[in-house]
């Protein structure tokens, strides 16, 4: 594994300590992840790029709680989250954890208001439904059902939805795979914006390396293994890229 450090230090958020997740086929055994060893810093914006098959989704889940690692070690603001029992780990991922899916999972029969005010269940300090969608540029949107919605239309919502609760980690699990290059590009940007100017750690799953220029930090894995890691001094404008 290859790394490069940036010379400005920052506030480590998730360490990753020789992190394996495995599962047992019979007499062989299948390492998904295999002695992962990274470090994100608060506030950056991070992709993960990779292959399909190649251990993304299975990193993305280990740091949203959603799975649990066979073996190493996940800090996450200075708590293990490996000793977790399951209580703690559903704790975990309502009061810290956003994410934003490539297929929406909106609820059709709920409005734009709706879905997003559905945070509210989960977690008592949340930003107000429409701040939120205010914030991605749905403010007059926010009364129309998904069937109304054009596919960016419906991801900016996803993304409202996922940071009304004030998650200090915002995971995107291929944000863009759904959408037309121009609407994937205002996507993009607005996750850049919520890293750049409201300081949320984002981390990003894709297969698609033209989103390597615009991270902070670029987590190339295959075969289950982390490939390398680099830190990018000048990262591009998302509104510059193009695929």
């Amino acid at each position: 594994m290859t790394e490069k450090k940036k010379s400005k230090k920052k506030r480590v958020l998730i360490e990753f300590k020789d992190v394996c997740k495995k599962y047992d086929q019979g007499d062989n055994v299948f390492y998904a992840l295999k002695d992962a060893n990274l470090t994100i810093n608060e506030g950056e914006m991070v992709v993960i790029l990779g292959p399909s098959g190649a251990g993304k989704s299975t990193l993305l889940n280990l740091l949203g709680g959603m799975d649990s690692a066979s073996s190493g070690h996940i800090w996450f603001d200075g708590a293990d989250l490996t000793t977790f029992s399951d209580n703690q780990l559903t704790a975990y991922r309502a009061k810290n954890v956003g994410v934003v899916f490539q297929f929406y999972n909106l609820i059709p029969t709920l409005t734009a208001y709706e879905n997003v005010a559905l945070m509210k269940d989960i977690k008592d300090d949340t930003t107000d439904p429409k701040e939120a969608l205010a914030a991605v540029g749905l403010a007059e949107h926010m009364h129309q059902f998904p069937s109304q919605m054009s596919g960016g239309e419906q991801q900016r919502t996803s993304i409202a939805r996922a940071v009304a609760k004030n998650p200090k980690l915002l995971l995107c699990d291929e944000p863009t795979g759904a959408l037309d290059t121009d609407t994937g590009r205002e996507v993009i940007k607005l996750l850049q914006e919520m890293s750049r100017e409201k300081k949320r750690t984002v981390v990003m799953v894709t297969h698609n390396s033209f989103f390597a220029d615009i991270a902070d930090t670029v987590i190339r894995v295959k075969n289950g293994a982390i490939q390398s890691i680099v830190h990018n001094d000048a990262p591009s404008d998302a509104s510059e890229i193009s695929w």
